[in-house]
């Protein structure tokens, strides 16, 4: 009896070939079996990873749960009453909008920075910050009122900077404990565009807060590159003329300076006419 030759696809699939047996160990099977096997086969098959999804997925984006929701709604009636307007829209752009409207309220920076003071003390219940600055803050030389406040921040305030861990910082005794708070991306400041919005209605005002109600200093260090920040509970913050903070330009984003470079023919504006 002749041997059969057996015809082979013309582009065989890779699940049925092994490189390490030859050929002709290859037994096939009836159609109704191959084409079951190959249904199975494929509906297992992971799909390729990109590299750039690989990286993001290392740095999920923080997603607002319903606690989240009430935090945003609650700053947002603050502000809404500090300032007499809201926005139509909704959520977080909405919230933007109001912010920026406190900016162009006030008189002056100072202004601004007080009314923001204002609100962050009206979140809290009545003697409660100043209980926690009389009874929490002197214990261990203030290490454990600002080693609280760094995991309070990080638990309830990524619905308005997003992704933030606690991190150790060095104090000014030379020591370091985890009193500090490392926010990824920044969203109010990525959101609103603006140095100015960052400095008046979030950096100054809220380093104020926490030394003049609760006793604890606070050194805010944002990053307008990479629009990260630092929290550094525990580390007084430095005087206005030695904030480098203080002198960044205008965004790449900001509408505003946009608008002045077209004006000025590209002439780079040194500092933020708004901070």
């Amino acid at each position: 009896m002749k041997p059969v030759a057996l015809p082979l696809p013309l582009r065989p699939i890779s699940f049925f070939l092994n490189p390490s047996y030859p050929l002709f160990f290859y037994q096939p099977k009836p159609l109704s079996q191959t084409r079951v096997f190959r249904v199975l086969c494929s509906s297992l098959q992971s799909k390729p990873v990109k590299v750039e999804d690989a990286a993001s997925s290392s740095k999920p984006e923080y997603k607002p749960g319903f606690l989240d929701h009430l935090y945003l709604n609650l700053f947002r009636n603050k502000l809404v009453q500090e300032v007499g307007w809201d926005s139509e829209k909704p959520g977080y752009d909405g919230l933007i909008e109001v912010a920026n409207r406190l900016m162009m309220k006030g008189r002056t920076n100072s202004d601004t920075r007080e009314a923001t003071v204002r609100i962050l003390v009206s979140l809290f219940p009545p003697f409660l910050l100043e209980l926690y600055r009389i009874l929490i803050t002197p214990i261990g030389g203030g290490k454990v009122a600002a080693m609280m406040v760094a995991r309070v921040t990080a638990l309830t305030c990524q619905w308005l900077m997003g992704t933030c861990t606690v991190n150790s910082v060095d104090l000014p005794d030379g020591t370091s404990c985890r009193s500090g708070v490392f926010v990824d991306k920044c969203k109010y400041l990525e959101e609103s565009k603006c140095v100015g919005i960052c400095i008046n209605t979030c950096k100054l005002p809220t380093q104020n807060f926490f030394k003049d109600y609760m006793g604890i200093p606070l050194l805010m260090e944002p990053n307008f590159s990479d629009y990260s920040c630092q929290f550094k509970f525990g580390v007084l913050p430095p005087l206005a003329e030695d904030d480098i903070a203080l002198k960044e330009p205008c965004l790449e984003i900001c509408p505003n300076a946009t608008r002045r470079r077209e004006v000025t023919r590209g002439m780079d504006v040194p500092q933020c006419p708004k901070a």
